[in-house]
């Protein structure tokens, strides 16, 4: 999942029972044959049993690791999926693409200066360089803090105020919004600091940004993800910190004059090739009509990128290897799809989509797996409204496992499928309970170990009975 994730506006959630769709007034057409109930109820239970999407999250992860565009391990990464689907037996192809490519470097921060300090001492600060930063001087960058929490104190300071400083943007991940469900939403209020607070900052002649870390997690991680630059307003370098830094910072700087030095090496190397993996499982009846089913395969390089998003891609993966294994048949063509490059620049979405302009009219769905593994409560959907009792009798299928919800979203369900999405695609997600992805995403803790094997099965339950069902819907649906 990239910084700036698209941010939805809840239309309405429509908890899909029995009950209540079951007074649906006038006729209703036949949506789903009685053999495509029965290979559902099959796929569903084969898909809670399988092991498949766990295991090759493992592989992705704990053999291949973090997989930044431009990296040995995201090609490795493209290698790995294409065998794999190859295996399963779906026909697979290779869209070539130009991706960024930033490297990491070195990155240490101190305290050197503030109110009661020991001679001859410094505080050590945990910071992580922001995604596509600048570089310090090779010597470092020290300057004085100033503390804001948002763009207006920011502004209220003025460029006399702020000039050759470095801001410190404060915000507080909303813990009590995660903690209520609405990790997303938090996340969404955090990250815009991140991704353009170096603008902001650097347009009243501030010479480096810090941000308080868009994540839950007060363990002293930190969390990486990409900031902006504006070409008419000088570059400066950026970082994240941890929460515990942030509070100490703005601690001190309370007090009197607090100065930091940062060091950071980062390289923005020219544009790679990359790949996004696309490979189809054909219909036996309609194969022109696609429905996507996929995730991006590129992560973040702090931890390994188990949940953001090694996960959705296997989850993804399994669709088609389990309806091959039960020798099922779709009506309409299964595609799944690695996206590469979604966290930093969405690449991999955008030409997928421009490759397919002239054929949206046949894209019957699309599928997007992002936002980590939890317990799975329905479907995300954005679309018209009168696509929803089409959903019916797949929600009927989910609530054995407590995925019967389904929620209209206005705009996108996900990054690289949004470009989809903006020419009349019908779009769907997994509705996850997002209490706990934002304690590890984009941080060192995105690891395997984060991976529970239930809901992992969960999940994979749902996105298999959703795109098998979407491929053999007997009407089309509104859009």
């Amino acid at each position: 999942m990239c910084g700036m994730k698209p941010i939805n506006l809840i239309l309405g959630v429509l908890l899909l029972s029995v009950s209540v769709l079951g007074q649906q007034p006038g006729p209703t057409p036949v949506l789903y044959s009685a053999r495509t109930i029965a290979d559902l109820k099959k796929l569903h239970k084969a898909a809670l049993e399988s092991n498949y999407a766990y295991r090759r999250t493992a592989y992705l992860t704990n053999n291949i690791g973090p997989r930044l565009s431009g990296s040995p391990q995201a090609s490795r990464a493209v290698e790995y999926v294409s065998d794999e689907m190859r295996k399963a037996g779906l026909e697979v192809r290779l869209q070539r693409i130009m991706v960024p490519h930033w490297v990491r470097g070195i990155e240490t921060g101190e305290i050197v200066q503030f109110i009661g300090m020991a001679p001859g001492t410094t505080q050590k600060i945990v910071l992580t360089a922001l995604g596509g930063s600048i570089a310090t001087p090779a010597q470092g960058l020290t300057a004085d803090v100033v503390v804001v929490n948002n763009y207006d104190e920011l502004n209220a300071l003025g460029r006399s105020r702020v000039s050759g400083k470095i801001v410190l943007f404060n915000h507080k991940f909303d813990v009590r919004m995660q903690d209520a469900g609405f990790g997303l939403a938090a996340y969404s209020e955090a990250v815009q600091y991140r991704s353009g607070g170096a603008i902001a900052a650097a347009r009243l002649g501030a010479v480096g940004v810090l941000v308080r870390s868009a994540g839950s997690s007060q363990s002293r991680l930190v969390y990486t993800g990409s900031l902006r630059y504006d070409p008419d307003v000088p570059k400066i370098p950026g970082a994240a910190v941890s929460f515990e830094d942030a509070e100490t910072i703005a601690h001190l700087v309370a007090m009197g004059r607090t100065s930091v030095k940062l060091v950071l090496t980062p390289q923005t190397l020219p544009d790679a090739p990359g790949y996004n993996v696309i490979a189809d499982l054909k219909g036996a009846e309609k194969p022109d009509e696609l429905v996507v089913v996929g995730g991006h395969l590129d992560s973040w390089d702090l931890g390994t990128g188990a949940l953001d998003n090694a996960a959705g891609v296997a989850i993804s993966m399994q669709v088609g290897f389990i309806v091959k294994l039960l020798k099922l048949r779709p009506k309409r063509t299964i595609r799944f799809i690695a996206f590469m490059n979604e966290e930093n620049g969405g690449v991999g979405g955008r030409a997928y989509a421009e490759n397919q302009q002239s054929s949206l009219d046949k894209h019957f769905a699309a599928i997007e797996c992002d936002l980590g593994v939890s317990h799975p409560l329905g479907i995300n959907f954005s679309g018209r409204p009168e696509a929803l009792p089409f959903l019916e009798p797949l929600s009927r299928i989910l609530a054995d496992q407590g995925a019967s919800q389904v929620q209209i979203r206005q705009g996108s369900v996900g990054v690289d499928t949004s470009h989809l999405t903006r020419g009349g695609v019908p779009s769907f997600a997994p509705m996850f309970d997002q209490r706990k992805y934002f304690q590890y995403h984009h941080s060192p803790a995105d690891t395997f170990d984060k991976i529970d094997p239930k809901e992992m099965a969960e999940a994979g339950a749902l996105v298999a009975v959703l795109a098998y069902g979407l491929a053999n819907l007997e009407q089309p649906l509104p859009r």
